[in-house]
């Protein structure tokens, strides 16, 4: 004996089985894209074994970025800042606060308070700082508006195609030297613009091949 179905059921099947691989395909969608190089990592915002505040010090204080990060334009490296240089404020300013108890003992002890890094390349990758701040690349390019974060967190995903669209067009990311840590900054006309005659006037050609950044 034959099974008896409903009238419409081979039409709701169907309709069932439409909207199931549309779902699949959103979902793998999703996926892709959230896993392509250039979203990969972005949003990255890590615990910190001490909270502090970039939004606090850098925005409402206007600590300038390299009162910490001192080694930016003068290495390939971005120092992150040991714990003499907190001290240098808060030996007087919040002494006292639990929240800083990690900061005291390290200064104490010597030993170093265990930061964990935002921005990572990997041990491939040759990045210099300098090259690139003395250039006049602001922090913002790469780090978005850390004065305004709480918590640092990464807005960008410092993938290959990320970087060589930057260096294939470099003019929008080129500013004058002086407001390179000025991360409100903002020029009086086209970005681009002024970032081109800068390009032009220091002759900035980044290398777009391999050995520019693998070595």
């Amino acid at each position: 004996m034959s099974a008896i179905f409903p009238k419409g059921f081979d039409t709701t099947v169907r309709l069932a089985g439409g909207v199931a691989l549309v779902a699949v395909a959103a979902v793998a969608a999703a996926g892709l894209y959230l896993t392509h190089p250039r979203q990969a990592d972005t949003g990255y915002t890590p615990l910190q074994p001490v909270a502090y505040s970039h939004k606090l010090h850098a925005g409402n204080l206007g600590l300038d970025c390299t009162y910490c990060h001192y080694t930016v334009d003068k290495s390939s490296f971005a120092a992150v800042p040991p714990t003499e240089v907190c001290m240098s404020c808060h030996v007087r300013v919040k002494d006292k606060s639990p929240k800083l108890q990690l900061i005291r003992e390290s200064y104490a002890t010597g030993e170093a308070v265990p930061w964990v890094k935002v921005h990572r390349l990997p041990d491939y990758v040759y990045f210099n700082h300098q090259a690139h701040v003395t250039a006049g690349v602001s922090c913002v390019s790469c780090h978005g508006r850390v004065d305004q974060m709480v918590e640092v967190r990464m807005v960008q995903p410092l993938s290959m195609a990320w970087c060589l669209d930057c260096h294939r067009n470099p003019a929008p990311n080129v500013r004058p030297v002086e407001f390179v840590t000025k991360l409100d900054w903002k020029p009086a006309g086209d970005p681009a613009e002024l970032g081109w005659k800068l390009v032009q006037a220091k002759h900035i050609n980044p290398p777009t091949n391999c050995s520019g950044c693998h070595r």
